[in-house]
């Protein structure tokens, strides 16, 4: 056990607050501020995000969402699965197991987690025991998906990759 607790942080402007100490490049950060902002707006008490704290200060972040099994398009079987968005430690306390206690908590709910890798994150994932997943065009749209599965659970191959499969069988010769 690492030691860091992980919350489920609440839906108002003190978090939003919060948010505003994670710097990040590009549209990811303003997804997940966006986020926060439409719930609180929405006066979303059923919170996506999760936290460790340091004292008083968040110093790690996460969206969790539970994607019911009818939308799975990544395991076979279909499976309600969790999706891990924007994982993020801040400076000076990252390589504290902050990030791991954060993954840790995805997986304590026994279900497959899917995350997209990205900044070059993928040695991350991988110490955390996920996999890339197959690239399938018209599934991932320029996603690098990774994926944890929990016994019993595998990736759900794609129709032409069964296409392949099944061509590669060998064929019997019916004339006798």
């Amino acid at each position: 056990m690492t030691g860091h607790e992980v919350v489920k942080l609440r839906v108002n402007f003190k978090t939003l607050e919060e948010f505003e100490n994670f710097r990040e490049y590009g549209q990811q950060e303003l997804s997940m501020k966006e986020d926060l902002e439409e719930n609180i707006v929405e006066n979303d008490s059923e919170s996506p995000f999760y936290g460790v704290y340091f004292g008083n200060k968040l110093v790690g972040r996460m969206s969790l969402y539970k994607i019911n099994a009818k939308y799975d398009q990544y395991f076979d079987p279909p499976h309600d699965y969790l999706e891990l968005w924007k994982l993020e430690v801040l400076p000076g306390y990252q390589g504290k197991g902050i990030g791991n206690a954060m993954v840790e908590y995805a997986k304590s709910f026994g279900l497959p987690v899917k995350t997209n890798a990205r900044q070059r994150s993928d040695d991350f994932w991988k110490k955390q025991a996920f996999s890339p997943l197959t690239y399938q065009t018209d599934r991932d749209r320029g996603e690098n998906p990774y994926v944890w599965l929990p016994e019993g659970v595998k990736e759900k191959l794609h129709v032409q990759e069964k296409a392949v499969q099944a061509k590669s069988e060998p064929i019997e010769n019916e004339e006798t």
